[in-house]
């Protein structure tokens, strides 16, 4: 050993300490000093920075951030807003129309006017000539074309990840592997929540240009509460696709059962309910008042466990003040009761029961696929 070799301290075990820069990993050992060296630039930049504490978990918002910024610059997002936008422009424009040629023949209430700006969202345009074909309204084209942006922006959240081989590294960041569930949830809520709310603006002015009428306070506070409501049913279908996307590998095994689901209680979803109404309570030939009255009554019960019936209920009886009730026994059976707006509070109460079934099968379909998420077992 030479004199050189001597000299120099010799660095035990217990003495070295591990010197890491704030928020980075040590990339290596440095040979002059026993430390460690920072990690470079181009490895930082591929790196999970956690922002400081605040009301808001730092594992949602780095998540969410993320997935915001992607789901914006998308291409998904665009065509969203176009398809939605494009539609609904043209359905106010025709109902505009037809509102202005008709105004005149407009009906009286004991409390005044029917507000006719409401009106521009739920009736459905009819086209001239012999035919005379209709085409769903507004508040219809969000009851079809809705569960399509819960299912564009929500199944291949997870299994995406998966496919390309990042959900490992993304879970072994320094988070909580429940930031990853909830920051992708709460992102494309966000952006779908955008995409409805700028629609319905744009949509707003083109009425109030084409009628030339300023909504008032209380069909303003209708259509905020209605705008509410379909997020709400919008977030169902995203919580569904989340699930799927959780449970299945491939991202269009998730698709095909979302969608199949959709398609289902879309388009057959009344035959399925009445068919098992009439098992249920069958009504025969010498079937009396009540007893069909109590098949109908239970047929309407088994189609509210399908969320696009309670959105249009919730929608009918929102946007339309004249609505006193969603049951089939009427409120008035002597029919002398003078025709009158319910006020915005009361119409609130009439579909409490129905924000709340669809609030619970919402929170249900996301604990599901939260609780599946952190069984799971993520390989790298």
């Amino acid at each position: 050993m030479t004199d050189e070799a001597r000299r120099r301290p010799r660095l035990s075990a217990k003495k070295v300490h591990r010197r890491v820069e704030p928020g980075l990993p040590a990339a290596g050992r440095s040979p002059e000093t026993g430390g460690f060296v920072p990690v470079p630039a181009s490895l930082e930049a591929g790196m999970v920075r956690l922002p400081e504490s605040g009301p808001i978990p730092a594992g949602w918002r780095v998540i969410g951030a993320r997935e915001l910024t992607e789901h914006l610059l998308s291409i998904r997002f665009l065509a969203s807003l176009l398809i939605l936008g494009l539609a609904g422009i043209v359905t106010i424009y025709a109902v505009a129309g037809t509102i202005r040629e008709a105004a005149s023949d407009l009906p009286q209430t004991a409390t005044g006017p029917l507000p006719v700006f409401s009106f521009l969202f739920t009736l459905p345009p009819t086209t001239g000539g012999a035919l005379g074909q209709q085409f769903p309204s507004f508040a219809q084209l969000v009851a079809l074309l809705g569960p399509a942006l819960g299912i564009a922006f929500g199944f291949d959240a997870v299994s995406s990840e998966r496919a390309d081989g990042t959900l490992p590294r993304l879970v072994s960041q320094p988070i909580h592997r429940d930031d990853v569930v909830n920051g992708k949830f709460v992102a494309s809520l966000g952006v779908i929540a955008l995409i409805l709310g700028v629609v319905t603006l744009l949509l707003a002015a083109i009425g109030i240009i084409r009628l030339g009428v300023a909504p008032t306070g209380d069909v303003g506070m209708r259509l905020l509460a209605w705008y509410g409501v379909a997020v709400l049913y919008i977030a169902f279908w995203l919580a569904l696709a989340l699930l799927c996307s959780v449970l299945f590998r491939r991202a269009a095994t998730a698709a095909l059962v979302v969608i199949a689901a959709w398609l289902i209680l879309t388009f057959f979803g009344s035959q399925i309910f009445s068919i098992v109404g009439n098992f249920v309570a069958p009504v025969r030939e010498d079937a009396t008042a009540q007893q069909q009255l109590a098949n109908a009554q239970l047929t309407v019960q088994l189609s509210r466990l399908s969320p696009i019936t309670l959105f249009l209920e919730m929608t009918q009886a929102l946007l339309d003040p004249t609505v006193r009730t969603l049951d089939l026994s009427p409120t008035d059976p002597t029919g002398r009761a003078l025709p009158s707006l319910l006020p915005f509070g009361q119409s609130l109460l009439i579909i409490w029961p129905h924000v709340a079934g669809l609030l619970a099968a919402t929170v249900a379909w996301f604990a599901a696929a939260y609780i599946t998420f952190m069984r799971q077992e993520v390989r790298a």
